[in-house]
């Protein structure tokens, strides 16, 4: 009986303890860590934006690029043709 009684006294003296624990600084932190995430999310939105434009730009530079490409093929093309066809 006695260890029935101590047993339920140290429940209680748990249960109040842990009733009365300053939950502040807890629920500070987890509000702190809440508006880092809400920061990180809204970067992390900025720099998928930012790569996405980016991406674009390159397949647009690429695109010039084999534009370019060409037209110097064709160039070099006509200019092997004026080349041959002259004589001294």
């Amino acid at each position: 009986m006695n260890k029935k009684v101590l047993m339920i006294a140290g429940v209680a003296l748990t249960a109040m303890l842990g009733g009365c624990a300053n939950t502040d600084a807890i629920n500070e932190s987890v509000a702190n860590l809440g508006s880092k995430v809400d920061q990180l999310s809204a970067e992390v939105s900025s720099l998928k934006s930012e790569q996405t434009k980016l991406a674009a730009d390159v397949r647009d530079a690429k695109s010039a690029a084999a534009d370019a490409q060409a037209e110097a093929k064709r160039a070099n093309d006509r200019l092997d043709n004026v080349a041959s066809r002259y004589k001294k």
